[in-house]
């Protein structure tokens, strides 16, 4: 899968440029006053991480990744969905291509959209009306909905199984009564008509 490749490549120079930039600020760090960095080195190491950290993704993507392989995942993330149950690997799914097509979403709002977009019928409805403000209030919704279906699911499978073996049962039950019945009602008119030939006496004058 061309698509996969491109992004564990993607993924692996994002890495590479990660560790690049720190390791090139850090040692221009070390060229500055010792005093002052003992003071704000961790610090500064730390909030700078995690400051940058989108940024920096998105400068690592725009740099590695050609656009038409970006065009490409976008309109994979455009055309998401989940498939039957499995909200496990479209959740995992939506958030790769959203981490790598940032662009399309300009507000919050339009990530959670498109991720409630991609939602089945069964669960949609229940989960656009619970008001979402946040991406991973969607998650635990529209899983939880969707275990709560699988339950509901398997219930009526074992109840419907259950009916159908009653039913079998009660069906056999009444074909062997009926059976028996016939052999009975056999067995007397044998006997009726084996009384009648046995008769041999003379007729009387």
């Amino acid at each position: 899968n061309a698509t996969t490749v491109t992004n564990a490549q993607l993924q692996e120079m994002i890495d590479q440029g990660v560790t690049t930039t720190l390791a090139a600020r850090d040692a221009l760090r070390s060229t500055n006053d010792d005093s002052h960095n003992s003071i704000t080195g961790t610090v500064g190491h730390e909030a700078t991480y995690g400051m940058t950290w989108k940024t920096l993704m998105k400068m690592m993507t725009e740099k590695y990744c050609p656009q038409n392989e970006i065009k490409k995942l976008e309109m994979e993330l455009w055309d998401l969905k989940v498939k039957g149950t499995d909200m496990a690997s479209y959740t995992q799914r939506f958030q790769e291509l959203a981490l790598l097509c940032g662009r399309m979403f300009s507000e919050k709002a339009d990530k959670i959209e498109k991720y409630v977009g991609g939602l089945p019928d069964m669960i949609h409805r229940s989960v656009v009306a619970s008001k979402l403000k946040t991406m991973q209030e969607a998650i635990e919704i529209a899983t939880e909905l969707m275990d709560k279906k699988i339950r509901t699911f398997a219930e009526r499978e074992t109840a419907s199984k259950r009916k159908f073996k009653n039913t079998s049962r009660n069906t056999q039950n009444q074909q062997q009564h009926h059976s028996n019945k016939r052999q009975n009602t056999d067995r007397v008119y044998t006997a009726a008509s084996g009384e009648k030939k046995q008769y041999g006496g003379s007729r009387p004058l």
